[in-house]
């Protein structure tokens, strides 16, 4: 009887799509939204009119049209979109080293007053988003990988390829 029900839930793969790790990519792109959104809206000076914000934005749109595409191939089980997803968590962890420690660690001259370009609490909020951000393409990635193995071997193992 059990091995009737995970043969059944097997073979529903084929006629379902993964949406847990769609899910999970729409919210890893949530939290980048917002974590864009938290530093180009701060108004430091000069401080962000640079090339590093340049290719900040860059990174950004690359990462929203990579995470976008990826949620759409995960979905239905691509194992190479699984992947990607893996790789852009990396990407997020390997950012939070990038402009918001830069940021974190600037002094600036406001009206005469010498001010971090990003306090502590923006400094927290900012890398929290990247973590959950990285953690949600992890999540979505490994998911996919499972259930894309999952799937590939009953449809190898039952001649449906």
């Amino acid at each position: 009887m059990a091995r009737d029900i995970a043969t059944i839930k097997k073979d529903r793969l084929r006629y379902t799509k993964n949406k847990m790790s769609s899910s999970m990519t729409y919210l890893a792109i949530l939290f980048n939204v917002l974590y864009f959104v938290n530093i180009y809206q701060s108004d430091v000076n000069t401080y962000y009119y640079t090339m590093t914000i340049g290719f900040s934005v860059l990174c950004n749109l690359v990462f929203l049209l990579v995470a976008f595409l990826s949620s759409e191939g995960v979905k239905n089980y691509k194992m190479n979109y699984a992947l990607v997803l893996i790789l852009l968590g990396v990407v997020q962890i390997a950012r939070m080293f990038g402009i918001p420690r830069m940021a974190h660690s600037t002094m600036t001259t406001i009206d005469a007053v010498e001010v971090l370009v990003m306090d502590d609490k923006q400094y927290m909020t900012v890398i929290i988003l990247l973590a959950l951000s990285a953690a949600s393409c992890f999540v979505a990635g490994i998911n996919g990988v499972i259930k894309t193995s999952v799937l590939q071997k009953y449809k190898k193992d039952n001649g449906f390829e």
